[in-house]
């Protein structure tokens, strides 16, 4: 296949509608405007968002505010509240509830890295900020994500 031999598929084009030149153009005495009235006359337009008297789309929505339904929700937790916990210990989701350091019984757990962490901890979570993950670390514990 070359270039020259490309064509636009069938029915894919039509023909330049030339308006105003008079009954013989194909189009007749009103050039398929209609007769009278608004949309008959020269320099007609209508606005874009124009719905035939409808109320439009822009002001059947509220305008402020968004509700992504992607959003993923984390219940946060700081390193400095995980020293309620002895040395060794495995810190689970499920302990984190029992201690009341998060709330709701679903919900993913996300550990920040605001304040110090002075024992040495294997932590199970969701999600953890490269703070909070080089910190407890630091103390000699372990990081894991679930």
């Amino acid at each position: 296949m070359k270039l020259h031999e490309l064509k636009p598929a069938p029915g894919s084009t039509k023909r330049r509608k030339r308006v105003g030149r008079g009954a013989s153009s194909g189009m007749g005495k009103t050039a398929s405007r209609g007769h009278k009235g608004q949309s008959q006359r020269s320099g007609f337009s209508l606005p874009l968002d124009f719905e035939g008297g409808q109320t439009p789309l822009y002001k059947r929505f509220r305008k402020v505010g968004f509700n992504n339904p992607h959003r993923k929700e984390f219940q946060t937790v700081n390193v400095s509240e995980l020293n309620r916990y002895e040395d060794g210990t495995v810190v689970t989701p499920q302990m984190l509830r029992e201690r009341r350091l998060i709330g709701k019984a679903r919900g993913k757990v996300k550990i920040l890295g605001d304040g110090e962490i002075k024992r040495k901890l294997t932590v199970k979570a969701h999600k953890f900020t490269a703070s909070a993950e080089k910190k407890i670390q630091a103390a000699g514990g372990t990081t894991e994500v679930i």
